[in-house]
């Protein structure tokens, strides 16, 4: 065997070990579903984000720009947001309540913003802080530039890690070719910052001459769902793919996970974007659908309330209107099921304190299921 010949086959070898799990196995549908769902609140079109306060009281995000409290069935909209800039698939996006809600009422938002006073937006990172159904002491924490009238790639989840920081995703824009793969340029991007919206010193860039500082992985195309794993503290994040290729990540500190560079999907046009699935320094998914499901919001379940899901991923899908239960054994899927398949366009997915799943569907509001005994 040759020199040539030999590296090769290494290449070949490292490149099938390193290559995502398709979604195998196939998803089914119960035929006699043990659970069924209530309505907590409706009349919400888009119902983006969820962040509970107490079982009986949490914060809606409606994406044409409504911020709701939501205590025993009753909406009521809440005042002081900033400016949103509502286009495509940007608004009012996620909301989180500070580690510390209950001593210092502070939250966070992302949102669909332009505070330069040039044309288009971009996505921006708020905190404030919660009086009553009122935000007070508005401070914008984070803003991607450059503005664009894309409508499209606006990501974005807040998750906290438990050690003073949180994460914010951040999509491409509509800028595939520039902003994902560039660490000068915001899109594409996870980030991750001090709970005040300063810079870790410990953040994997910052040291990097010309990078954005706030950068904790790049190379994404649109991430919507972000969750940390309850148990080994891991960040897990659901991508938008193109036509095909929707992924699964776990999300490390520096790593680029390839968009567009490397995909599993190709063009909505059916044309390829690249004939590489996988390249040197670039990450693999944990896992990626074909067909793309459009993955929305996603959540771990560790509840007693259901036992037989107790430990499994709960991801949205948009496009086959279900939520999807994954079934996960050493971090390798081995199981799929629709939960309330046909349900609607499933953007969000919560549990809440009480350990009840809350799902967010479009033009429905916020359902909870319930098993049935």
């Amino acid at each position: 065997m040759n020199s040539k010949t030999f590296f090769s086959l290494i290449f070949s070898v490292t490149f099938l070990s390193s290559c995502a799990q398709e979604n195998t196995p196939k998803i089914t549908t119960p035929a006699n579903p043990n659970y069924s769902y209530e309505t907590v609140v409706s009349g919400i079109d888009i119902p983006w984000g969820m962040a509970f306060i107490t079982a009986n009281d949490f914060l809606v995000t409606e994406k044409s720009g409504e911020l709701y409290r939501v205590s025993a069935g009753t909406k009521t909209a809440v005042t002081g947001l900033p400016d949103i800039y509502v286009r495509g698939q940007g608004g009012l996006l996620d909301v989180a309540l500070h580690p510390e809600f209950t001593t210092n009422n502070t939250l966070y938002i992302t949102a669909g913003t332009n505070i330069e006073g040039d044309s288009g937006g971009n996505t921006a990172l708020y905190s404030a802080v919660l009086n009553g159904s009122q935000l007070e002491a508005v401070k914008l924490l984070y803003k991607a530039t450059p503005n664009t009238k894309k409508g499209q790639h606006w990501g974005s989840r807040i998750v906290f890690d438990g050690k003073g920081h949180l994460f914010f995703g951040v999509g491409d824009r509509g800028n595939r070719d520039e902003n994902p793969q560039d660490l000068g340029r915001d899109g594409g991007k996870i980030y991750r910052l001090n709970l005040d919206g300063s810079i870790p010193e410990d953040n994997p860039f910052v040291n990097e001459e010309g990078a954005k500082k706030a950068i904790y992985s790049y190379g994404h195309r649109n991430p919507q769902g972000m969750t940390l794993h309850p148990e080994t503290g891991a960040l897990w994040e659901t991508e938008h793919g193109p036509r095909g290729g929707d992924e699964i990540n776990i999300i490390s500190p520096g790593k680029n996970y390839g968009w567009p560079k490397i995909t599993y999907g190709i063009n909505y046009s059916g044309t390829p974007i690249t004939d590489d699935t996988a390249l040197p320094g670039m990450e693999q998914p944990l896992y990626y659908w074909v067909p793309s499901i459009a993955p929305s919001g996603m959540t771990f379940l560790y509840s007693d309330i259901y036992p037989e899901w107790k430990g499994n991923l709960f991801v949205g899908s948009l496009s086959f209107e279900y939520l999807e239960r994954v079934v996960l054994k050493n971090n390798t899927v081995v199981q799929r099921e629709k939960v309330l398949a046909d349900i609607g366009r499933v953007r969000n997915v919560v549990v809440g304190p009480d350990g009840y799943l809350y799902v967010g569907v479009e033009g429905k509001g916020i359902l909870k299921i319930v098993p049935q005994s």
